[in-house]
């Protein structure tokens, strides 16, 4: 009886990136096979498509070996059974954590639970990400959302130490941390013209000025929880939608600072409302700031207020 065996011997363990990033998505071994052929492989390496199929096959097996050392990527450099340069260990982890700015789109905001994860199979089929990859993508949100969530120190360090991830990836992690944990709305019909890059960006602000880390730099989720002693600061700032005098106030300073300058000046004046004033405030901070009682109060308070709700609507009313 005949037996055919493959057997691949060697020492530095050969990894194509066309076939990891075809494993990363979700491919199968005969899915990922006719890609490849479709790529011109066969005529570039001169090889059979049996020889194909078992090449992609093992280096599948490879990957899937792999996996678990990637779940902790700090292990991967110490391990001894496969033999993998650090810049090519580096491609592994950046790419095995990298994630489809179309899935994190859906899943930005939302529990990381599996209640969350029974949702997977119509995400995948409203992105077109497979199933595969949405749960790798999935599964690594939520193990470093569990790594870092109760760790002390900067957020974006931590994820940075702990997964090996450059300083962009790390930061869109903490983005993602920082919504799931604080449940954020982001789904609704009107939001969702936002990318994921645009919420990162303003997840970035409030992390930098609005969590408890931005006052102290060594407290647990410092930079996951929203500092409750600025909320509680900020309430005393309602008195600029209840006291009449002090709207009436406003109303004047802002419009003597815009009048002549800007041809938004009638349009103020005609809808002033202390919502489109806290829209458009930032464009004449200098001169109201510096007028008013209540803010010489709470200046500090205002300007870490103000600075992060500024950069965000910009950011966000784009294009």
């Amino acid at each position: 009886m005949a037996v055919e065996l493959d057997v691949f011997v060697g020492n530095t363990t050969i990894m194509d990136e066309e076939v990891y990033q075809l494993w990363l998505d979700g491919y199968t071994v005969n899915d990922a096979v006719r890609v490849r052929m479709e790529g011109g492989v066969l005529e570039e390496c001169e090889a059979t498509a049996d020889v194909l199929h078992s090449d992609t096959m093992d280096q599948y097996r490879t990957f899937q070996m792999c996996e678990r050392l990637l779940h902790s990527p700090a292990k991967l450099a110490n391990q001894l059974l496969f033999q993998i340069p650090p810049h090519r260990q580096a491609m592994l982890i950046e790419r095995y954590y990298a994630f489809d700015d179309a899935f994190v789109r859906e899943v930005l905001g939302k529990k990381l639970s599996k209640g969350t994860k029974k949702d997977l199979d119509d995400i995948s089929s409203k992105t077109g990400v497979t199933l595969k990859s949405c749960r790798r993508q999935f599964d690594n949100f939520k193990r470093v959302f569990k790594v870092v969530e109760e760790l002390k120190g900067p957020l974006v360090e931590n994820i940075r130490q702990h997964f090996i991830l450059s300083d962009k990836l790390a930061r869109d992690y903490a983005a993602i941390v920082f919504f799931a944990n604080n449940r954020f709305e982001t789904g609704k019909r009107k939001l969702l013209y936002l990318t994921f890059q645009d919420f990162a960006f303003c997840a970035g602000q409030l992390i930098n000025n609005w969590t408890v880390g931005a006052v102290d730099n060594m407290v647990e989720d410092m930079d996951v929880d929203l500092d409750k002693e600025f909320l509680q600061e900020l309430k005393e700032l309602k008195i600029l939608i209840t006291d009449k005098d002090l709207l009436d106030q406003h109303k004047s300073l802002v419009c003597t600072a815009l009048r002549g300058k800007t041809k938004a000046y009638l349009e103020m004046e005609a809808n002033f409302k202390v919502r489109k004033v806290l829209c458009s405030v930032s464009l004449i901070h200098a001169h109201h700031t510096s007028s008013l009682t209540l803010w010489k109060r709470h200046q500090n308070v205002w300007d870490r207020y103000m600075g992060v709700v500024k950069s965000c609507i910009f950011k966000m009313y784009h294009d």
